[in-house]
């Protein structure tokens, strides 16, 4: 039995579908992450679950029951906010017991489970401190401890970490993803941030326009899009796309009028009009006869370890990421090949992902030349 099972579940204001039958079974401790662009109805989704919303439309279960019409309350969920939302004239310890002591346990029993928690979240020594005197990453600790101390059947995470500033979101995504594998409770996690999304999901919900677009792992998300949303979406820099025909005989016609063979690819019938799939790292810079595409740079990003220029083809932007130590300057014309079983194919009308049970695909030229 799933911990949360989502079964068809649509959601309308007024004549305004949002959400478009979302279907989603969350096995026992697992993490889910849904991500997606503003307004592609993440949180909406989320607060459903939670109670906050009203489903217009399928079911949700938690923990083997209904829950379309109970009280959030009544869910045995705990839910942490992007804003904390922690009582201001209460210290951390009553911020922390203030559901237990609602929910009716002892003295004792709330004192051992937040001082249990407290521990683990290393926030024992805030105990008496109000929320005014910690810092962001510390109030997030106790919004997470808050939640922690119910022992809920899930964790509903809504952005928690968008207000913290870039190190302190790396350091608490860790500590979030080692708490949840510690306690081992299920968690739907909410946010827009893609890398947020692959380093903390063991499955990842894509949306677009209240559609879950793709639900799987984040490296089968990232290596077999099923659609050129989630290819553009995920990976950063974005999945270049170039609009393009197959010309039979292993080869595509790209807009711009070239000719180029893919490796390692299953191709279309002739004539049948695609939208090619290159990742910025999976092009490598070689001798002007050997290319597949030429790059005009226009800018050129130095990143340290990576070198991202930056050009225009076939009508959009494109990228290819180099090694730190690449010298190429605005203005150069940069030769690429793609590397072998590395392309992407869509149909160029539904944006669908193409069968690619092509065979095996050959080394890359690194791992050649290794």
């Amino acid at each position: 039995m799933s911990a949360i099972a989502i079964r068809n579940v649509k959601k309308s204001y007024g004549g305004t579908q949002v959400i478009h039958g979302v279907n989603l079974d969350v096995a026992h401790g697992e993490f889910i992450v849904i991500v997606g662009p503003s307004g592609c109805g993440k949180s909406t989704l989320l607060r459903m679950v939670a109670g906050l919303e009203t489903i217009t439309e399928g079911e949700i279960e938690i923990g083997g029951r209904v829950v379309n019409r109970l009280e959030p309350r009544e869910r045995n969920i705990a839910m942490v906010f992007q804003n904390y939302a922690l009582y201001p004239h209460m210290t951390v310890f009553d911020n922390m017991a203030y559901g237990l002591k609602i929910a009716g346990l002892s003295k004792e029993d709330i004192r051992a489970r937040v001082h249990k928690t407290a521990e683990m979240l290393q926030l024992t020594p805030y105990l008496e401190r109000k929320p005014r005197a910690l810092s962001g990453g510390q109030r997030q600790r106790v919004a997470m401890g808050r939640a922690l101390v119910r022992d809920p059947a899930a964790f509903l995470l809504d952005e928690p970490l968008s207000n913290l500033d870039a190190k302190l979101r790396v350091q608490m995504r860790l500590e979030i993803k080692q708490l949840q594998r510690s306690v081992g409770t299920t968690a739907l996690y909410v946010t827009h941030d893609q890398v947020e999304a692959m380093t903390l999901a063991d499955r990842l919900v894509v949306m677009h326009d209240g559609v879950a677009e793709q639900i799987d792992t984040p490296l089968a998300v990232y290596s077999r899009p099923a659609t050129t949303f989630v290819a553009g979406f995920i990976g950063s820099p974005a999945m270049n796309m170039l609009p393009a025909e197959a010309a039979g005989d292993g080869r595509l016609t790209l807009a711009t009028g070239a000719s180029i063979a893919l490796r390692g690819v299953r191709l279309p019938d002739q004539g049948r009009k695609v939208i090619l799939g290159i990742r910025p790292e999976h092009l490598a810079q070689v001798p002007a006869g050997e290319a597949d595409l030429e790059l005009e740079v226009i800018a050129v990003e130095t990143l340290g370890a990576d070198t991202l220029a930056h050009g225009r083809l076939g009508g959009g932007d494109f990228v290819v990421r180099l090694p730190g130590s690449s010298m190429v300057q605005p203005g150069d014309r940069l030769p690429m090949a793609i590397e072998p079983g590395m392309a992407h194919l869509f149909d160029a009308e539904t944006g669908k992902r193409l069968p690619d049970d092509a065979p095996a695909a050959a080394p890359s030229r690194q791992a050649a030349e290794a």
